[in-house]
């Protein structure tokens, strides 16, 4: 909050340009810039974002949702400004969680080696989601301790005996690499200095007179400058400061004592059987490792990680070295299963491609949060990943219809010699019984759950159920219809679906994902390329747009993603093989 404010007093935004990264940090940006009448509709469907926006106001000059981007979208509007001639001062906030993440060190590599004006502000309270890991923030650790004036006398009055040594030619270079190793020994922020950046700080981010000051000078100074300013999250508010893994994202809770409403009871999590199911397969076969990025309980790998922490890694905002790391793992015999929200596995591409799917490595992809995940919005739906790995050759995609096969994909998956995915929802699963051990599938196997003639329903994932939802509002009206369970997005299980296609002549294909290169589009190349042409296929899924925040049931009423909605489907689709039929066509 105070750095926002101070932010604010010595910017003039929109003119100046403010870049946040991830940008859950932005609420208070939000209200000081003509929002606030507005924020009451914050994460809503049709209201505001709960990350920047361009198309939400010209105090948001570039949007975010995942990490990492802000050093190197800030450096594309200063080198822009510098094109334009123009004057505007270009700030970057980014947190010590995203400094893990590769690309904010491109960003700070290009930055270093163009000398643009702009500033970075480093947030460094320690914590992303969860406690930050690795060698950086051992790094800040030690800076945040580096703060007293004795430290920093010292540092300035090293700078000025190293000035004034005299030394022969000779001896100028020796005496280089000797002032850089005992700076860096003794001055805070060599790290970011050594990368071409002025560094300040570090500083106490909740100190309004300390921050105006500092930020003053850091807009002034020519050439790229890094102000590091350490914060608590949550300052301010007790039940947040004493329990910040929390209240990074809650539900209701009661503003005075900080307590959540109580949790409704019904069917654990998806996120929470993916856990079990990763502890039960780790105590059958001690090759199994599970590694994630910055989300050991958003994955359900805390449990995990409690009964073996030797086999967990959590690697920091960092989903490409995430899967080339697990590449390696496997590439060395283990069996790594990745578990990663659908969304960030998007930032991973070239490495499932170049990585592992190219070398044929049994790494496994556990895609949480795949399908609609409510009022995180368009940066978070998992709507994408049925595309984005359809395609890719020696790649098994599956989707579990309940948590109960859910367990069974991941004891399949772990017998591959490939790479895989298993894509499942957010939230409460389906309430199936859990009691029998988990047992391997067939690949490329689908699953009927009901017979019918009139028209098959392909559904993908837990839209299993809702199609037989819909098909048992169907049988009342005299349609017959099939349902089957998918299981399998790739192989497809075309011998099923090309007898289903003579039968029915009928096709609904229904997934909680992008249309375009998705399960239906795998249907309508199947029946392209068998010369299959009496088929009426309908595909329900989401179109070519992205999809706004909003509560879940809403979100899928709008794309026809309910038992309403595809039963709808069913009818039109009938109707059109009537009308074809009537009209002589084939069908």
């Amino acid at each position: 909050v105070e750095l926002t404010l101070a932010l604010h007093t010595v910017l003039n935004s929109p003119e100046d340009k403010i870049v946040w990264d991830v940008s859950h940090q932005c609420y208070t940006h939000k209200l000081l810039t003509g929002r606030q009448d507005t924020f009451g509709q914050l994460r809503q469907y049709e209201g505001l974002a709960g990350f920047t926006r361009r198309d939400e106001s010209p105090h948001d000059p570039f949007g975010a949702g995942h990490g990492s981007t802000s050093i190197s979208a800030a450096l594309g509007l200063a080198k822009a400004r510098d094109l334009r001639r123009t004057r505007e001062r270009v700030v970057a906030i980014i947190g010590d969680g995203a400094l893990t993440g590769g690309l904010a060190f491109e960003g700070l590599n290009a930055a270093g080696h163009l000398g643009a004006d702009l500033t970075v502000v480093l947030n460094d309270n320690e914590m992303s989601i969860a406690r930050n890991v690795g060698a950086l923030s051992s790094h800040l650790a030690v800076l945040r301790a580096n703060v007293t004036p004795t430290m920093r006398r010292a540092r300035e009055d090293l700078n000025r005996m190293l000035e004034r040594l005299p030394m022969g030619q000779s001896m100028v270079l020796a005496m280089d690499r000797f002032r850089d190793g005992v700076k860096g020994m003794v001055i805070p922020g060599m790290l970011f200095e050594n990368l071409g950046f002025t560094y300040l700080g570090p500083i106490d981010g909740h100190n309004m007179e300390g921050l105006l000051d500092i930020l003053e000078q850091a807009v002034r100074l020519p050439g790229p400058v890094l102000v590091h300013a350490y914060t608590r999250k949550g300052k301010g508010y007790a039940p947040a400061e004493s329990d910040p893994r929390n209240f990074h994202s809650t539900g209701v809770f009661d503003p005075k004592t900080g307590k959540s409403e109580p949790k409704r009871s019904g069917p654990p999590s998806y996120s929470s059987i993916f856990g079990e199911a990763l502890c039960y397969a780790a105590d059958r076969d001690d090759r199994v490792v599970a590694i994630t990025a910055a989300m050991l309980d958003g994955t359900g790998v805390e449990c995990f990680n409690r009964k073996y922490p030797e086999r967990t890694f959590d690697v920091g905002l960092a989903e490409e070295h995430a899967v080339t790391f697990a590449a390696g793992m496997a590439a060395a015999g283990m069996r790594p299963v990745v578990a990663v929200y659908s969304t960030f596995l998007q930032r991973s591409y070239d490495q499932i491609v170049h990585d592992t799917a190219l070398q044929n490595v049994p790494v496994v992809f556990a895609l949480d949060r795949a399908g609609l995940v409510g009022d995180d919005g368009p940066t978070h739906h998992g709507v994408f990943d049925i595309p984005y790995l359809r395609h890719i050759p020696n790649m098994t995609v599956m989707a579990p219809r309940d948590e109960g096969e859910l367990r069974d994909m991941l004891v399949t998956a772990l017998t591959l010699e490939g790479p895989s995915s298993l894509r499942y929802p957010r939230g409460a699963g389906e309430g199936v019984e859990l009691g029998r051990e988990p047992e391997a599938l067939e690949v490329g196997k689908s699953e009927v759950m009901r017979e019918g003639s009139d028209v098959a329903i392909l559904a993908v994932g837990p839209m299993a159920h809702r199609a037989m939802e819909a098909a048992a509002v169907l049988t009342e009206e005299g349609i017959d219809a099939a349902v089957v369970n998918v299981r399998f997005v790739k192989p497809i299980d075309e011998e099923l679906f090309v007898s289903l296609a003579e039968r029915c002549g009928a096709f609904v294909t229904v997934e909680e994902g992008a249309l375009a290169g998705g399960f239906g589009a795998a249907v309508a190349e199947m029946l392209a390329d068998r010369d299959i042409e009496q088929v009426h296929l309908h595909r329900l899924g989401i179109g070519d747009e992205f999809v706004p925040a909003g509560d879940t049931p809403i979100l899928l009423k709008r794309w026809n993603l309910t038992p309403e909605g595809i039963a709808e489907a069913v009818r039109e689709t009938l109707a059109k093989k009537a009308v074809a039929r009537g009209q002589g066509g084939r069908g």
